[in-house]
């Protein structure tokens, strides 16, 4: 774990005294600009893992790090996205991907002197996932699609170097979903930024991710770590081959193993 960008080390954590821990002996190491995705059950301690990566939450036992240092609190290098876009309704799509930029140091310091440069930052980035068009329009006048697109634009605008996906796409027709994973796969081929990314959804995992950890029932331990042996870059057309097929119904036989454990 020398090398690692991400380093969780027996990691265990209990929200109160009385329902035991969330997550036990959680050891994993993820390299700096790897993609990884961790599935699992329901309330396996997926989303728990991101509070601990974020520094949102401390450790109860184990150690957390980070660039090689220890997790003391929330870092300022990670952008978030989850399942909901948590746009703020008053604020246009431009306004609304500056925010980071308003409130996390060293930006917010000189946002006033510096808003034109960071507007066109933002709409490049709104270029680049298909919002061209959409700046002025307000969260309620999007689509969910879109709305998913800003809300990852705004995880990304502050240039993180750890970026951590809760779910993002669960709310989304199938369709849309597809597309998102390209959006999502394009954007970290050209930034290259390490990304951890919770879902349910085995074969975003298997498309997205450079290796894949699957995690028991609550209390959550990582019970298999899965390379992802498939060159990129992938297209959905990855998605219908054999081998695809193959490692996503090696990821359902683990949950499935897991759930009557």
């Amino acid at each position: 774990m020398a090398d690692a960008f991400v380093a969780f080390d027996k990691v265990d954590l209990a929200y109160d005294t009385d329902s035991g821990n969330a997550i036990e002996e959680v050891t994993l190491s993820v390299r700096e600009h790897e993609f990884i995705a961790i599935v699992g059950p329901s309330g396996c301690g997926k989303s728990t893992f991101m509070k601990l990566a974020s520094g949102l939450r401390l450790p109860t036992r184990g150690s957390v790090s980070v660039e090689g240092k220890p997790v003391s609190g929330p870092l300022k290098i990670c952008g978030m996205a989850f399942q909901n876009a948590t746009l703020l309704p008053w604020r246009t799509t431009l306004r609304n991907v500056l925010l980071p930029l308003e409130i996390v140091q060293p930006y917010r310091s000189n946002f006033k002197r510096d808003r034109e440069q960071f507007c066109q930052r933002v709409r490049k980035l709104l270029e680049a996932v298909g919002l061209q068009g959409q700046e002025d329009r307000f969260p309620w006048q999007l689509s969910g699609g879109m709305q998913q697109r800003a809300s990852i634009c705004r995880a990304l605008v502050h240039e993180p170097k750890l970026l951590l996906l809760d779910e993002p796409f669960a709310s989304l027709d199938a369709f849309t979903r597809e597309e998102l994973w390209c959006v999502l796969r394009d954007l970290w081929a050209q930034n290259r930024f390490t990304v951890v990314l919770v879902t349910h959804d085995l074969r975003e995992a298997a498309f997205l991710a450079d290796t894949v950890y699957v995690m028991s029932k609550r209390p959550g331990r990582i019970l298999v770590r899965r390379s992802i042996d498939i060159a990129r870059p992938r297209d959905l057309e990855t998605l219908y081959t054999d081998k695809f097929t193959g490692i996503v119904h090696e990821l359902r036989e683990h949950i499935g193993r897991i759930r009557t454990i």
